[in-house]
């Protein structure tokens, strides 16, 4: 694939980028070796190789979830700047 200035203008457009001219020539020769670094990859045999699903064989150990109370309806009320009884008393947000 050869990187023209309409393939980086392309891909200025779509990343919502501006690039000089200098800054062209640079971003061209980069994604030249880019693309050529790529292209060695293709020359390697892959044929019996499975696809790589997960980056390592660990299995997520996760805990069980159990209900409990840690803060009991009063102590959560304890510290309220606000409250009603059972209730904590908010600003009105909606309004009719």
């Amino acid at each position: 694939m050869e990187i023209n200035n309409e393939t980086v203008d392309k891909l200025a457009h779509l990343a919502r980028l501006e690039f000089s001219a200098d800054d062209k020539e640079n971003l061209k020769k980069d994604l030249s070796r880019i693309i050529s670094w790529i292209d060695k990859l293709n020359e390697l045999d892959t044929e019996n190789v499975e696809p790589l699903i997960y980056m390592s064989n660990e299995i997520n150990v996760l805990r069980a979830d159990k209900m409990h109370n840690s803060v009991s309806h009063e102590e959560a009320l304890l510290n309220a700047p606000k409250k009603d009884s059972d209730y904590f008393r908010v600003p009105k947000v909606l309004e009719k």
